[in-house]
């Protein structure tokens, strides 16, 4: 007796009809049989940081820096702007630190209040020491010249004790710079850490060197990056570590000079 049984009419139908179509041809057979198995899904394509990423972006970064700056040397900018500058600059780069941030507007921000400090600051000495400007851009180049040798040799390599060590010298330095500001309310000079003293020259000596170890880890940040294949818009954060060491030691180089020059 036939079944009547709906699944197996319906199989015995689609067998008979080659499962609801032609059999394909021998070409279709060939094509089926030469196309790939798996295609794996698309991934969103983008390029890596490069050594040039950074050169080119510290450049832009240390530009803006210096025009910054050179404007407000020339246009004599009240001390009080140069302050407030100094305020955003501060506020800016608190943000970039914290947030690894790579946003150019933000970075370039930065660099364009502080080079307004820079530049008013840079008058003042200049004022009181003719010269003095040029010799601590001449110190500070030396400083990034000898500690890029010295990272490129592995005189000193970077490690996580390293770190922790310039990070904590740094936060222990600030706030030593703090209590002596405060101590000043009362007593001349603070604790003598910014003076013409033998504690003085010795506390500029270890700001210089807190600055080019930041250098050093600066300097390791791109090696690893381009190693590690990082986005492209972190040569921005890169830059930024960069223009924050070097004004660093600018500054201490300025003043440390001051305490060894004539205004004669």
């Amino acid at each position: 007796m036939e079944s009547k049984n709906p699944v197996f009419s319906r199989s015995r139908q689609q067998a008979a009809t080659g499962w609801g179509g032609p059999s394909p041809s021998p070409e279709q057979l060939q094509n089926m049989y030469d196309s790939p198995s798996y295609a794996p899904p698309a991934r969103p394509a983008f390029r890596t940081m490069t050594l040039d990423d950074v050169v080119v972006r510290g450049f832009m970064t240390l530009g803006t820096l210096v025009v910054a700056a050179a404007a407000a040397w020339i246009l004599n900018v009240p001390p009080m702007v140069a302050i407030g500058a100094a305020v955003v600059a501060l506020i800016l780069g608190l943000i970039a630190s914290f947030t690894q941030s790579t946003n150019p507007a933000l970075i370039l921000g930065y660099a364009a209040f502080e080079g307004v400090f820079l530049g008013k600051i840079s008058a003042v000495f200049e004022g009181m020491i003719s010269g003095i400007v040029m010799q601590a851009v001449l110190g500070t180049a030396f400083a990034f010249g000898a500690v890029l040798t010295v990272y490129s040799l592995r005189i000193v390599r970077v490690t996580p004790k390293l770190v922790k060590f310039t990070v904590a010298a740094a936060i222990a330095a600030l706030g030593l710079i703090l209590v002596n500001l405060l101590v000043g309310f009362f007593v001349e000079g603070g604790l003598g850490l910014r003076t013409d003293s033998p504690i003085g020259w010795i506390f500029s000596v270890v700001m210089i060197l807190i600055g080019c170890f930041f250098l050093l880890l600066d300097f390791d940040s791109i090696e690893q990056g381009v190693k590690q294949g990082a986005p492209e818009k972190f040569a921005w954060q890169c830059a930024f570590g960069l223009t924050l060491s070097l004004v660093w030691i600018y500054l201490e180089v300025l003043r440390f000079i001051s305490y060894f020059s004539s205004s004669d």
